[in-house]
């Protein structure tokens, strides 16, 4: 410890002399250093009483000599109050340090704000701030006009962003454009139509959202990029929850058009329709029926239901059933009916036909004929037809007889019953006679109501050329050759 020149223990002194030194040393600094560290209070006439309602701050810290005189301070802080523009009316008056703010502002924020910088000026002693927040009317229109114009002013500073993130857009979109047209030439025939035309589209839409998000990085929305890249995802679970029918219908049209089920101009039957299939959207499958009328089932369905394809093999299979008495040998009405299958042109020999009994009746021997015809040349109905017909002259040239049910009549008991005389047989002459038309051959495998046993697809796909289809857009499915041939020969 250091000690004054002449608190220094001097040679010879004692002990007690040297503690002496030292507490009159202590005493004596006290002295000096106390008048110093006082605070003079404040006289009441310097006390600044604040008004009611008035907001009073004091400085942390007040100097006894300030620096910078009151018109100073007043002068400072009414060119920063001015200079804001946020004030009305303003007035700053300083005493003795004082600071009274006056005026109107039309945000406590802005009031709280000026308090601070008067309370922050140097040589401040206390704030009093009388300053008064204007109430906004509700018809006041301004802070919406003014936010207008901030966004008018925000606008016009992106308006370059904006003009090249269009042409960023239009350069993608041009990209998106050329890369799908690309695939659609690079693959070619080598897949569906259907299906090049979605892996074309698929590169064209993701080529198209690369650019959006090149877009929204250039333009400043990088969050929005994020998002909607990240909303992809979202967007196509939701929309596949809202449209799943038009999506399954989609996807089972492209199943369709891969396996190929039937082609244009097929006949085929498809939940109880028969028809001639006109075309295959990616929505539905449009069948022409036999009545020609059209008839759209969704490809949903038709992929999950049972086709019969009545013209993938053209070799179709009829049956009918003719009854003969008791008292005719079963046999000979079976080499009867073999005869007339030999002998008919429609009647294919492989596969073989068959004339099986199928039951006895009540009158009746029942039998059951089993033919095969070429379905691509010959109708059906028309074909049985002619089969019943000739069946029916060759089993009465043959004496095979073809009774009606039997039927057994009850009368009940005390009724007499008399039987009536027998008509007298009318005579040959008395008959009306059967003409026959000229040129008619009554023998003939086919008549004129049998219209020559003919099919009528062709009729039915005329119709249908000539016919407005009712599904629209683009077909699916593969030419019948057999159709196309058919349009080439007229």
């Amino acid at each position: 410890m250091n000690f004054p020149q002449n608190l220094r223990r001097p040679k010879g002194t004692t002990l007690h002399r040297i503690h002496l030194r030292l507490v009159l040393s202590v005493l004596f600094s006290g002295i000096i250093i106390s008048p110093a560290l006082a605070q003079p209070e404040p006289s009441p006439e310097n006390r600044a009483a604040p008004f009611i309602g008035e907001t009073t701050q004091f400085a942390e810290r007040i100097e006894v000599q300030p620096v910078s005189n009151d018109q100073a301070i007043d002068t400072r802080l009414t060119g920063i109050l001015e200079a804001t523009g946020w004030f009305s009316d303003i007035a700053v008056q300083v005493e003795e340090g004082v600071v009274f703010l006056d005026g109107r502002t039309g945000s406590a924020d802005y009031r709280t704000w000026a308090g601070d910088l008067a309370r922050k000026t140097s040589d401040v002693v206390a704030v009093v701030n009388r300053i008064q927040v204007a109430e906004i009317s509700p018809w006041d229109y301004s802070p919406a006009v003014n936010e207008l114009q901030t966004l008018w002013k925000l606008a016009l500073q992106r308006v370059p962003r904006l003009l090249l993130g269009l042409l960023v857009l239009f350069m993608a979109g041009v990209t998106a454009w050329m890369v799908a047209h690309g695939m659609r030439k690079t693959l070619g025939n080598r897949l569906n139509p259907l299906l090049r035309d979605v892996a074309a589209r698929l590169m064209g839409i993701f080529v198209l959202l690369l650019g959006l998000y090149l877009v929204l990085q250039v333009v400043g929305l990088s969050g929005l990029a994020a998002t909607v890249l990240g909303g992809t995802g979202i967007a196509g679970l939701v929309a596949g929850i809202a449209f799943r029918d038009i999506l399954e219908n989609y996807l089972a049209s492209i199943l369709i058009s891969l396996r190929n089920p039937f082609r244009i101009g097929d006949q085929v039957e498809i939940v109880g329709h028969t028809g001639l299939v006109q075309r295959v959207t990616t929505r539905g499958t449009v069948l022409m029926d036999l009545d020609g009328n059209h008839v759209q089932i969704p490809n949903s369905t038709v992929y999950k239901s049972i086709i019969h394809n009545y013209t993938a093999n053209p070799n179709r299979r009829e049956n009918f059933e003719v009854g003969i008495g008791f008292e005719n040998k079963i046999s000979l009405a079976q080499n009867v009916v073999r005869e007339v299958l030999k002998g008919h042109p429609a009647v294919l020999r492989d596969p073989e036909f068959l004339v099986l009994v199928d039951r006895l009746g009540s009158a009746t021997v029942n039998l059951k004929i089993y033919f095969w015809y070429d379905g691509s040349t010959y109708n059906g109905p028309k074909v049985k037809s002619s089969l019943i017909r000739m069946v029916k002259r060759d089993f009465q040239e043959h004496g095979i007889s073809m009774p009606d049910e039997a039927r057994e009549v009850l009368f009940p008991e005390g009724v007499s019953v008399r039987m009536s005389e027998a008509l007298p047989a009318r005579r040959a002459e008395e008959l009306p006679e059967e003409t026959t038309p000229p040129g008619v051959d009554t023998e003939a495998v086919t008549t004129e109501s049998e219209g020559n046993l003919a099919n009528e697809d062709e009729q039915l796909r005329e119709q249908g050329r000539k016919s407005r289809v009712p599904e629209e857009g683009d077909n699916l499915l593969e030419e019948n050759p057999a159709e196309m041939n058919s349009l080439t020969d007229r």
